[in-house]
This record gives C-alpha cells, sequence and structure tokens, in this order.
C-alpha cells in the first residue's frame, strides 16, 4: 500500500473514531439529561392529601396542634409559683413541691427517645389520640388529687409529661410532612411562638389565678390550687374531641419490631442520668447516692445502648442521622444555644426575687415581656429562614443574645427594673432568631422519612444540655455564693453588714452563671460559621438540593 493511501487510511480512521467518540458523548448527554429529567418529572409530593390519598385541611390540623401543644406545655412551668400554695395545703417541704416539676422532666425527657419509634409504628391520627389522652389524664389526676396524697399529684403530672413528650417531636415531624420545604419556615416558626410562650406565661398565669378574688367554673380562685389545671383542661380535652375528625395519618408507618432490651436501656439510663444531674441542684455534686452513681450508671448504660443501635440493622432509635452534617452541627448549636439561654433563665428570676425582693409573681411579670418577645419573633425567624436559611438568624441572634446577657455580669442591687426588662427583651429576641431556625434546618437536612428519628435524637440531645446547663450553673452559683458568704457572727453583731454582705455574695455567684451564660453565646456565634449558608432540603423524590438557589446539590 502506497504511503498516500495509508495516510487516506489513517485519516478516514480517525475521522471515525471522532464521530464514534462524539455520538458516545451525546448518548451520553442525552442518558444524563433523560435522568434528570425523569427526576424533575416525578410526581410532586401532594401536600393536601394524607397517606390514604384523602384530602384533609393543613389548617384546621395545625389549628389543633398547636391548641394542643399549648395546653400541654403551659403544664410543664406553671406551678412555679404555686409552690407555697402546695406546701400548705398538701402539707409539704418545698424539696417535695419542686418534685412535681423535676418528675415532669424526667417523664419527658425519657419519652422522647421513644418517640421515634411509635412514630415509626403508629398511625398519626391514633398517635395523637393517646398522647392527648395521656395529657389529659395527667391533668385530670393531678386536678382531682385528694390533699392527703401527694403521690397521687404527683402521678398525675408523669403520666401528663409522658404525654407531652409523645406529642412534641411528633408536633415537628408533623409540620415537616405537611408543608413544603421551602415554606416550612412560617408554620415551624408558628410552633416555637407556642412552644416558647405557653412555658413563659405558665408562673404569671398561676400566679394570677393564685391572687384573683373571683369564681371561674365554680371554682374560688384565690389560693385554689386546682383552678390553675382548667385551663389546660379544657384546651387538650377539645384536642381529645376534635382529633378522630381533624387529624389524618399524614406520616407513613411500617411493622417495626419492639427491641425490648433497647426500650429499657433508654428509659432506665437516660432517666437515670437526668436524675443525677436533676439531684445536683439540692444535693451538690458530692452526694453519692443522688447525684455521682445515677449520672455514671446512666452515662454507661447509654453508651451501651449507643453502641446497640449502631449495630442493629433496625435500630430502635436510628443515629445514623448524625452522619448528616448539617443535620449534626444545627443540633449540637442548638445545644449550645439552650444552654446560654438557660444560664439566664434560670437564673435571673432568683436575683430579682432575692436581690430586689420581689414576690414570684410579679418577678414573672418582669420578665413576661422577653417571652412574649420570643413568641412573636419565632414566626418572623421563620419567614426569613424560608429566604435566607439559619446561618444568618444563627450569626445575628449570637451577636445579640451576648450583647442582652453582657450587661448582667455587672448586675448590682440598685440596678433599674426596667433595664432588666430591657435587656432580657434583647435576649429573647435572639433566642426566638436562633431556635426554632435552628431546629427546622436540621428536620430539612434529612430524608422526610428520617424525620422522626431526627426529631428525637434533636430533642434529647437539646433535653441532655439543658439538664447538664442547669446543674452546671445552679451548683457554680451556690458555690461561688457559699464560700463569699459572711460569718455567721455578724448576723448577731451587725445585722446590717451581714444583710449587704449576704446580698454581695450571692451577686458573685450570678455573676459568675450570667459569665458562663455569655460564654457559651460566643461559642455559638463561633459555631454558627459552620453552617450551611443556604438552606438545604430533601424533596419528597429524595434529591437534596439548595432551597435558596435552587440548585441539586
Amino acid at each position: 500500500m502506497s504511503e498516500e493511501t495509508k495516510d487516506i487510511s489513517q485519516e478516514a480512521t480517525e475521522k471515525v473514531d471522532a464521530t464514534a467518540t462524539e455520538a458516545e458523548a451525546m448518548t451520553s448527554e442525552a442518558s444524563n439529561e433523560a435522568e434528570a429529567s425523569s427526576k424533575s418529572t416525578a410526581p410532586a409530593k401532594d401536600y393536601t392529601k394524607d397517606v390514604h390519598g384523602k384530602k384533609f385541611s393543613r389548617s384546621l390540623m395545625f389549628a389543633l396542634m398547636m391548641i394542643a401543644t399549648f395546653g400541654g406545655m403551659l403544664t410543664q412551668t406553671f406551678l412555679g409559683t404555686a409552690y407555697p400554695t402546695l406546701m400548705g395545703k398538701f402539707d409539704i417541704t418545698l424539696a417535695t413541691a419542686q418534685g412535681a416539676s423535676t418528675w415532669f422532666l424526667l417523664a419527658n425527657g425519657i419519652m422522647i427517645p421513644v418517640s421515634a419509634f411509635l412514630i415509626t409504628k403508629f398511625s398519626t391520627k391514633w398517635l395523637f389520640f393517646a398522647a392527648y389522652i395521656f395529657i389529659w389524664a395527667g391533668i385530670f389526676i393531678s386536678f382531682s388529687a385528694p390533699e392527703s396524697s401527694w403521690g397521687v399529684f404527683l402521678a398525675g403530672r408523669i403520666v401528663a409529661a409522658m404525654g407531652v413528650g409523645i406529642s412534641m417531636p411528633l408536633f415537628q415531624v408533623v409540620i415537616v410532612n405537611i408543608f413544603p420545604p421551602d415554606k416550612i419556615g412560617v408554620p415551624m416558626g408558628l410552633g416555637g411562638l407556642v412552644i416558647g410562650l405557653a412555658p413563659a406565661l405558665g408562673p404569671t398565669y398561676a400566679g394570677w389565678i393564685l391572687s384573683t378574688h373571683e369564681k371561674f367554673l365554680g371554682f374560688i380562685q384565690l389560693g385554689d390550687w386546682r383552678t390553675i389545671f382548667l385551663i389546660p383542661l379544657i384546651f387538650v380535652g377539645i384536642s381529645v374531641v376534635l382529633t378522630p375528625f381533624i387529624m389524618h395519618d399524614v406520616l407513613p408507618n411500617r411493622d417495626m419490631r419492639l427491641d425490648v432490651l433497647s426500650l429499657l436501656l433508654s428509659l432506665v439510663g437516660f432517666g437515670l442520668f437526668l436524675l443525677g444531674f436533676t439531684n445536683v441542684a439540692s444535693d451538690g455534686w458530692g452526694d453519692m447516692t443522688s447525684v455521682i452513681l445515677p449520672i455514671i450508671v446512666g452515662l454507661i448504660l447509654i453508651i451501651v445502648f449507643v453502641v446497640r443501635q449502631l449495630k442493629m440493622k433496625d435500630p430502635f432509635l436510628d443515629l445514623s442521622v448524625f452522619k448528616v452534617k448539617q443535620f449534626t452541627w444545627t443540633t449540637i448549636i442548638a445545644a449550645i444555644n439552650t444552654v446560654a439561654m438557660m444560664g439566664v433563665e434560670l437564673m435571673l428570676p432568683v436575683y430579682v426575687q432575692n436581690v430586689h425582693g420581689l414576690s414570684a409573681f410579679n418577678a414573672g411579670l418582669l420578665l413576661l415581656p422577653g417571652s412574649i418577645m420570643m413568641a412573636v419573633m419565632s414566626p418572623i425567624a421563620g419567614s426569613i429562614y424560608n429566604k435566607r436559611g439559619a446561618r444568618p438568624l444563627a450569626l445575628v441572634g449570637f451577636i445579640i443574645l451576648a450583647i442582652g446577657t453582657l450587661p448582667y455580669m455587672f448586675l448590682t442591687a440598685s440596678t433599674p427594673e426596667h433595664f432588666i426588662t430591657i435587656t432580657y427583651w434583647m435576649r429573647f429576641v435572639a433566642i426566638g432568631m436562633i431556635m426554632m431556625p435552628l431546629i427546622t434546618s436540621a428536620m430539612n437536612a434529612l430524608p422526610v422519612e428520617k424525620a422522626a428519628q431526627g426529631s428525637a435524637s434533636n430533642n434529647t440531645l437539646r433535653m441532655i444540655a439543658s439538664s447538664i446547663g442547669v446543674a452546671l450553673l445552679a451548683s457554680v452559683t451556690q458555690n461561688i455564693t457559699n464560700h463569699a458568704m459572711p460569718a455567721h457572727s455578724l448576723q448577731t453583731s451587725n445585722p446590717l453588714e451581714y444583710a449587704s454582705k449576704a446580698i454581695d455574695a450571692a451577686l458573685k455567684g450570678f455573676h459568675v452563671s450570667f459569665a458562663i451564660s455569655f460564654a457559651f453565646a460566643v461559642i455559638g456565634f463561633l459555631a454558627a460559621f459552620m453552617l450551611h449558608k443556604g438552606k438545604t432540603v430533601h424533596t419528597p423524590d429524595g434529591r437534596e438540593i439548595d432551597a435558596l438557589e435552587g440548585g441539586e446539590k
């Protein structure tokens, strides 16, 4: 073959190869486009239909959950101003009376990890119904308890707390499932309004009821502790009646086997761990029986529980949600925010009562505007979240939180009460900007089918952070105060000087507590830089997208 023929043959071969390569590229591109098209044209989820294909009213269902949540959450804190009345009526000590709140928080805390299993296995409608029955029955048991039996009253508190521990995570998971990802901010914000406002109103509401010379539904309000249970009874009772008619099954279920060992490890482990930290405030860190032993045993059982879940094919609580970076960071930052919030929320009422001499009721009134502002800010923050995501809200929120906390490190006995109200107001505006957007961001970072597991994990971690934070702050404050207290002999020789130095000692304890809270606000600000800049969500067809930019990741 001549050289010319070879060149022509080689050139022809190269052209054929180039054409084949180009055709292959075009085929591949067409295949990718077809795949993308099939994803984008996948049937969109109809958020107005339940899992059975039946249409339902999101507004009515959401309103029903809000009413029940308000009634349930109100019972969490409203006994704070009722302790003196309960002590007199039941003939009990202050420590015993405070057990009504302690056991409520414990029962609530140990039910949260269990909620993921219940949400996965049982239908939405009847799980809500059962939770509301528990709440209503618990409130009624406490309401009707004879004054000769404190145990009956306490049993009612535990039953109600179990219902709240189920309904709260379920509430969050349902919101994620009945609203589109790009519209979820405002509903979650409104949920935050109720979750924040009800506990804030609790002490003030009970104080008003117990100091009012009126009759309500045949009950004399003055000094009648039973009256404070009427509003929650009515709210939750309405929800119990309406749930079978308004609530729908919006969460898919599957037949999940109950792992009894995991259940026991969860209940006993988290129960002992939370109990130990709860007892720190009254018994101190050195008490072996009520503090050290429960914490150590509880921690060991929790570690065994975690190891077991990681090895199980179908875990009781799916901890794989923490493999999602966005979920993990938002959950950690939400826990940091909880400690920063508790540092002031726990100590400031004690400060205004012990140093300024306000009654519990008036202390509640002084701090109420801040709590109301948090409730108002939550839906506004939800709307901003829909447009900007959680990162800018968290960054700005932690800055405001730090600025609002800083002055508390320098409080004196003569600090004006209106200054305390304004700075407290600033703090809770910040918390309203931070908390619900973080929770929403955490839930959006997970596929919808993992929402129940994510909600349980998120709430459990925040509950643990709250318990540890309260124990740390209470014990540090008490220790600093005790070391700074003047000698008892001075109380006899110079009572006025003793009182002045005792107030100074208390202030030193409060200052350290507020400094810890400020430090956590700064830590939260730095950690917020780890948040995703946009708004990561999962679509019903399984894609992970940035809802702000609309780009598939």
